[in-house]
């Protein structure tokens, strides 16, 4: 019963770590971008879009698809940035954690 009483303290010390990093992570930023900067696309940790900035030169009407095309690849480039960022907030948290084997959060 001693470790049942040990893990359940573990679990709820692991839930208010993780709604503390869901906090912060609500008010982390990351950019990515396309066509070497031309094109740049803020996501919110949410994963919400918060900002795209186009350079002039990139913005040609007979042209649109690769505008498309460097919008998608900058999205990209954000999502792939932010899941590596909560990827690496995770493994952190998880550090001193001891789950039996097998087990993997979220329960």
């Amino acid at each position: 019963m001693k470790n049942l009483g040990n893990m359940m303290k573990q679990a709820q010390q692991m839930q208010a770590r993780m709604q503390e990093m869901q906090a912060k992570l609500a008010q982390t930023e990351m950019t990515g971008q396309a066509g070497g900067g031309m094109v740049q696309v803020t996501l919110a940790g949410s994963g919400e879009l918060r900002k795209i900035k186009l350079e002039k030169s990139v913005v040609d009407p007979n042209d649109v698809e690769m505008l498309e095309d460097l919008i998608v690849a900058a999205c990209n480039d954000a999502k792939t940035k932010l899941d590596a960022h909560v990827q690496e907030e995770t493994s952190k948290l998880m550090g001193g954690m001891q789950l039996p084997p097998g087990m993997k959060l979220p329960f």
